[in-house]
């Protein structure tokens, strides 16, 4: 059976693909040659990887994915196709579902929708609810730097607090929605937002994310 975290990468891999290598994505300062890089960086080359993390390795990272970013493009799309290599932990199958799922969910959407016309997805409620228990998880990691208190809501009335604090937001949305709005995508998501309109203000504007 195909997981999640399978499909997003295949799909991520098309909209690449799709889009060219000089198309813009949501991701500051990157365009699709670099948010690729990025993902075949980020699984295929621990060493570098950390950069993701520790400012100490961030120089490594910028070296590497310069060195990424200029093979040819349609080489990088193969690499996110084929996945990483065998020995490597994202190659376990619950360990790409954990840590990919989100991540390439996230990156599609990155693509998708810094092209014009876009429209939201319908995700299957299976994805849904796979997203949103991922999410619940992470919410208070996404949400560490909100300046304000942050309540994500899902329609069907299930919360999470991504940040105690006053005064307090709460953001209504679906599941993937609401997983683009805490990783930083704020201008992008689809979700609606209830709370003083300064504390909104703040929040838009807010560095969310891992």
């Amino acid at each position: 059976m195909s997981t999640h975290a399978k499909r997003e990468r295949l799909l991520l891999a098309d909209l690449l693909e799709a889009a060219g290598p000089e198309a813009p994505t949501l991701c500051d300062g990157w365009r699709a040659r670099e948010l690729a890089a990025h993902v075949v960086v980020r699984e295929r080359r621990p060493d570098a990887a950390g950069g993701l993390l520790l400012n100490v390795l961030r120089d490594r990272l910028d070296k590497v994915m310069a060195e990424y970013a200029a093979k040819p493009y349609e080489e990088l799309i193969q690499l996110i196709r084929t996945g990483p290599p065998k020995m490597s932990l994202y190659a376990l199958k619950q360990i790409d579902e954990a840590a990919n799922a989100v991540e390439f969910y996230v990156h599609a959407e990155d693509v998708r929708r810094a092209q014009p016309g876009w429209s939201p997805r319908r995700l299957d409620p299976v994805f849904s609810d796979a997203l949103w228990s991922r999410l619940e998880k992470l919410a208070r990691l996404t949400g560490r730097r909100s300046p304000v208190g942050l309540v994500l809501r899902r329609p069907n009335g299930q919360t999470a607090v991504a940040h105690k604090g006053t005064p307090v937001v709460t953001v209504t949305g679906e599941p993937g929605e609401l997983t683009l709005f805490c990783f930083g995508r704020q201008d992008a998501a689809a979700v609606e937002l209830d709370g003083p309109e300064e504390a909104i203000a703040k929040l838009t504007a807010a560095r969310l994310g891992i």
